[in-house]
């Protein structure tokens, strides 16, 4: 049986503290262009889109489907433990994909196309690392 993944604190500037404080209150926040109504990933205040600065901040659902994924049987550091465990692409229900961990079930159990929803995993310090994990019916 793996150790459970690592929860390091991540590191915040002025850009992305409200998405980090947003994730300590179990909450999932993205950034939505206002000139182009772009869902804009990773938070930033400037749209990639359109290059427009009019950005402001919109909670998410948090359901999404696994786009892409690959199981890591290998790794060092505090991640050795843990292994094997699932990085993944999921495709949020509001348009963009993140990068991030499938947790809750085995490895070999995640599938492209899987419903999911997001988890958060205290880090401590607070903030939280969002996570996913199987959308039950």
């Amino acid at each position: 049986m793996a150790a459970p993944l690592p929860v390091p604190a991540p590191e915040t500037n002025p850009e992305t503290e409200a998405f980090w404080q947003a994730t300590a209150e179990g909450r999932l926040l993205l950034p939505v262009c206002r000139d182009c109504d772009t869902v804009i990933w990773y938070p930033r205040t400037l749209c990639p889109a359109c290059r427009g600065q009019s950005v402001s901040w919109t909670e998410a659902s948090g359901a999404g489907t696994v786009y892409s994924f690959t199981v890591v049987h290998r790794s060092q550091g505090p991640w050795r433990e843990a292994a094997p465990y699932v990085i993944a692409y999921v495709e949020l229900a509001e348009g963009p994909r993140v990068m991030t961990n499938i947790i809750g079930c085995e490895p070999d159990a995640v599938f492209v196309g899987q419903p999911v929803r997001i988890v958060f995993c205290d880090t401590g310090e607070g903030r939280a690392l969002y996570r996913f994990e199987p959308a039950t019916p």
